[in-house]
């Protein structure tokens, strides 16, 4: 297999009410029902075809294309105010080309905000999926 042929599998840290959003995001695009336990961790790569795996990579792509207009809608301090223990980290697949470029967007957001990639991670993702990054 080619690279072309497969996902590379990448780690997002996430509070948990944004993590469950996720969660259940990937349900709906894919019948995935637990993605925490849905990729390998030890793997570095899925085959495409992969029903999670596609949804992911997709999630990746809207991620990349939206990523000015997330950034400006994320409430990072919100995500700032999640207990460092309050997050958790799970597994995406996507294309190699989008895994690098989503890492230099929030490689970015995390420089010009001062902050840390698991606020990052949170603040956008939250901002993605409509939720709340705190629980309250």
């Amino acid at each position: 297999m080619t690279a072309e042929d497969r996902f590379k599998l990448f780690g997002v840290y996430l509070s948990r009410p944004v993590y469950e959003a996720l969660d259940d995001y990937v349900y709906e695009e894919a019948g995935v029902v637990d993605l925490d336990e849905y990729f390998d961790e030890t793997a570095s790569s899925v085959p495409t075809g992969d029903p999670g795996a596609e949804a992911t990579d997709e999630l990746v792509s809207d991620l990349v294309a939206e990523f000015a207009a997330l950034y400006d809608e994320a409430d990072f301090e919100a995500a700032t105010a999640v207990d460092p223990d309050g997050f958790v980290l799970t597994h995406l697949a996507a294309k190699p080309t989008r895994v690098a470029a989503l890492r230099e967007r929030f490689e970015a957001a995390t420089t010009i905000r001062e902050t840390d990639l698991r606020t990052a991670h949170t603040a956008i993702l939250a901002a993605f999926l409509s939720a709340d990054p705190l629980e309250r």
